[in-house]
């Protein structure tokens, strides 16, 4: 099987998944559909949740819109996650004055009075605009700190090979691929069906950032051993050789995480169905990018083909595919 030269469809194949995701993170709210792409939980956006459960039958989604609106929060977002259980999210709810009652108060008593809501089984989480910027930070110089360490790590310990930091170069491109696609896929599913980033998210995509490399290294580790063993041999007959070698431990590791993680999706609770998710797109994202993605970035490294390709975008995009030779 000839992986490394078939590579200029593996990119293409990327490309089509990424830059539907990237355009929907770019789209505007509204466009499309009812959401806005990259849509920021209460941990990264100012605001107060409910986790409420209505001991009265018959209560939807509608009934708690409405009550919502009457008293004052028509912003407010209203999510079936249970039988009974749902989530409701609004803009920061004030505190109580002089003596008054607050919001939170106001709301609980309205909506057990109207819709039979169960006051011993509210959970609330308010998050300030400060807090939820600081959060937001955090998230992005912990990816970013990742993605140097990662780097830094391959081109260490790929120290004996020509070319090391090729090696660490090549894990961080492909790890970037894989942060795009889960972020695309969520962005899409965001606009579709309101699913929200939050931290549980970020989590996922550390975790994701940690697996994606790990199984890049095995398969760099085994181009490692053969280019040691055979060092007047080309690389590209190299990489292909190692990917064979490699291919079967790469998806068996796979397949074992991701059925694991639809299992927990399936039987999981709300609270980290972004998680999951992130989890299992990462799965088979890291095992595709190690594959067809971080390899085939050092053959086109090695082949010159990186410095061709950018020359051709820009002056015969028509001529890119002809630059992939065997």
């Amino acid at each position: 099987m000839d992986v490394v030269g078939k590579r200029a469809w593996y990119f293409l194949f990327s490309a089509l998944i990424i830059i539907p995701g990237i355009v929907s993170m770019l789209l505007p709210p509204g466009w499309v559909s009812l959401g806005s792409g990259l849509t920021p939980g209460i941990d990264f956006s100012s605001g107060s949740v409910f986790n409420a459960t209505f001991k009265q039958e018959g209560v939807d989604e509608t009934d708690i819109q409405e009550r919502m609106t009457a008293l004052g929060h028509p912003e407010a977002l209203v999510q079936q996650v249970g039988a009974n259980n749902y989530f409701i999210r609004t803009s920061v709810l004030a505190e109580a004055q002089e003596g008054g009652l607050s919001e939170r108060e106001i709301i609980e008593r309205d909506l057990n009075e109207t819709l039979g809501l169960d006051r011993d089984f509210v959970e609330f989480e308010s998050v300030s605009p400060i807090v939820a910027a600081e959060t937001v930070r955090i998230a992005f110089y912990a990816l970013a700190a990742a993605s140097v360490f990662i780097l830094l790590y391959v081109w260490y310990a790929f120290r004996r090979v020509p070319k090391a930091y090729r090696y660490g170069v090549s894990a961080v491109l492909a790890l970037v691929h894989d942060l795009l696609i889960i972020l695309g896929v969520f962005s899409i599913l965001g606009r579709v069906i309101g699913f929200e980033v939050n931290s549980m998210f970020v989590v996922g995509l550390l975790i994701v950032a940690g697996y994606s490399v790990n199984d890049t290294i095995v398969v760099f580790d085994r181009i490692r051993e053969n280019v040691v063993r055979h060092p007047d041999r080309d690389l590209g007959g190299l990489v292909n050789l190692s990917i064979m070698e490699s291919m079967g431990r790469s998806l068996n590791t796979s397949l074992t995480t991701l059925f694991v993680l639809i299992a927990m999706l399936l039987i999981g609770g709300p609270s980290i169905r972004e998680l999951l998710l992130c989890l299992a797109i990462g799965a088979v994202a890291g095992t595709y990018s190690s594959i067809f993605i971080a390899s085939q970035f050092l053959v086109m490294w090695d082949r010159g083909e990186i410095r061709r390709f950018g020359r051709s975008a820009a002056t015969a995009p028509s001529s890119l595919f002809n630059l992939f030779g065997k």
